[in-house]
């Protein structure tokens, strides 16, 4: 009668590798990692479910368009998203139109001459304001004077 089992869980491989198989250590880091902090977790299970596929497999998916409904140009969502982020700039795709495309070019250079002349403003009631604490703080020391000279506290200054 033969009693040895293929199961790891009665054969010696499991020993090897130390008392518990790698799968119930598995299990437990993300039972403790759902207590702690889920949203690691998730990631690991959903990474687990895809079978582990390496972060340039992922990016290249993440390119081609294939998960997502409203893909063009052979890009998903993410990334054109993606890249535009990497640009460091605003991402505008063309709208394949001539006419809106002059017509946005010149609302965007309306509304950069419009935040200029903003700023411009901003900065000429800046100098304003801090003129007027100026003189306020003018008047404010000639009347310490006046009134400082007018007690006879002022200085002497002998020749």
């Amino acid at each position: 009668m033969n009693t040895s089992s293929t199961s790891p869980w009665s054969s010696g491989a499991s020993h090897r590798n130390g008392p518990f198989p790698k799968r119930s250590i598995e299990i437990g880091a993300i039972v403790v990692s759902f207590i702690y902090f889920w949203p690691v977790a998730v990631a690991y299970v959903a990474w687990k479910i895809a079978g582990y596929p390496a972060l340039d497999q992922m990016r290249e998916f993440a390119r081609s368009g294939a998960w997502s409904l409203g893909s063009t140009n052979g890009q998903s969502r993410f990334a054109r998203a993606f890249e535009a982020a990497k640009g460091g700039t605003g991402y505008r795709a063309p709208s394949g139109n001539w006419a809106f495309e002059e017509y946005r070019k010149a609302e965007l250079d309306r509304l950069e001459a419009r935040r200029r002349a903003l700023q411009e403003e901003s900065q000429a009631f800046a100098d304003f304001v801090e003129e007027l604490k100026r003189a306020k703080d003018r008047e404010q020391f000639d009347a310490f004077m006046a009134k400082r000279r007018s007690e006879g506290g002022g200085p002497t200054i002998e020749a």
